[in-house]
């Protein structure tokens, strides 16, 4: 089936959250992914990469047109910044050069008001013991999120769960009181308490991810959620009163967009 014949799946202004997905839904650009969703949802994570190779950084002419299609359209961004950024990096050379990608990120995606912007703090290597010296790791990151902080809120800089243990960089998120993005299908593969993390960072999350997982592999679609978890989490932030966050299906298929959309339905506040 074409993208042309998607299914009336909209859950736009359905939730007392804003729901999103990604910029990478239909196999095209960025450009035309937000036109496909823009009638299906609340919100669109940009994610944005660039290398000496390749890049996907809107154009000024496209950021105009970004801003444009929101407005017209009741729509937010999240700006997913680059993962190829070591902000912690013991190497200063390393530190700055991902400092300065990051900022020309925020200034080129500026115009757009983002909702918010969703930092990963990378270690050395993957998993739950990411480098040899987490005292340096984490001044490193407290440099260089303090530069960052020039052109971007505190508010607005969101640190997401990795594979590690989030109370590893939580200082950072104290100190230089930032907010979180609770990536739930993260923590789900990393064998994290997804109960006790909402307890303790929801407060500060203006962002989650959810994602599913399914024999060891995430960002597919929600249909194999525990239901149990859905429920506390729904109870938790689609009721009035709440802080004005999102929630992104991160996913990246219009199979595991439709099907995940098909899930979240019953908890859709009624009309």
């Amino acid at each position: 089936m074409s993208y042309a014949d998607a299914k009336n799946t909209s859950l736009k202004k359905a939730f007392e959250f804003r729901l999103g997905t990604t910029s990478y839904i239909i196999p095209d650009d960025v450009l035309p992914n937000i036109a496909f969703l823009a009638d299906k949802i609340d919100d669109v994570e940009l994610v944005l990469f660039e290398s000496d190779e390749l890049s996907n950084i809107p154009t000024p002419d496209q950021v105009r047109e970004l801003k444009t299609m929101a407005q017209d359209n009741d729509l937010t961004y999240t700006v997913h910044l680059p993962l190829d950024t070591w902000t912690g990096s013991a190497d200063e050379s390393v530190r700055k050069s991902s400092v300065e990608k990051i900022k020309r990120v925020i200034d080129r995606m500026a115009p757009c008001d983002p909702f918010a912007y969703v930092c990963h703090l990378h270690g050395d290597r993957r998993g739950q013991n990411p480098v040899d010296d987490p005292a340096l790791w984490v001044d490193q990151h407290v440099k260089s999120l303090t530069e960052i902080l020039a052109l971007a809120a505190p508010h607005d800089i969101c640190i997401e769960t990795l594979d590690y243990p989030f109370s590893m960089v939580e200082s950072v998120v104290w100190d230089l009181d930032l907010s979180v993005c609770l990536d739930i299908g993260h923590l789900i593969i990393g064998g994290y308490n997804v109960e006790e993390h909402l307890d303790k960072y929801l407060h500060k999350a203006r962002i989650l991810h959810l994602h599913g997982v399914r024999e060891g592999h995430d960002h597919t679609d929600i249909s194999h959620a525990v239901p149990a978890l859905l429920d506390d989490l729904m109870n938790r932030i689609n009721r009035p009163g709440q802080p004005e966050r999102v929630l992104t299906l991160e996913i990246f298929t219009q199979r595991h967009l439709e099907r995940s959309l098909e899930v979240l339905r019953p908890y859709a506040n009624k009309a």
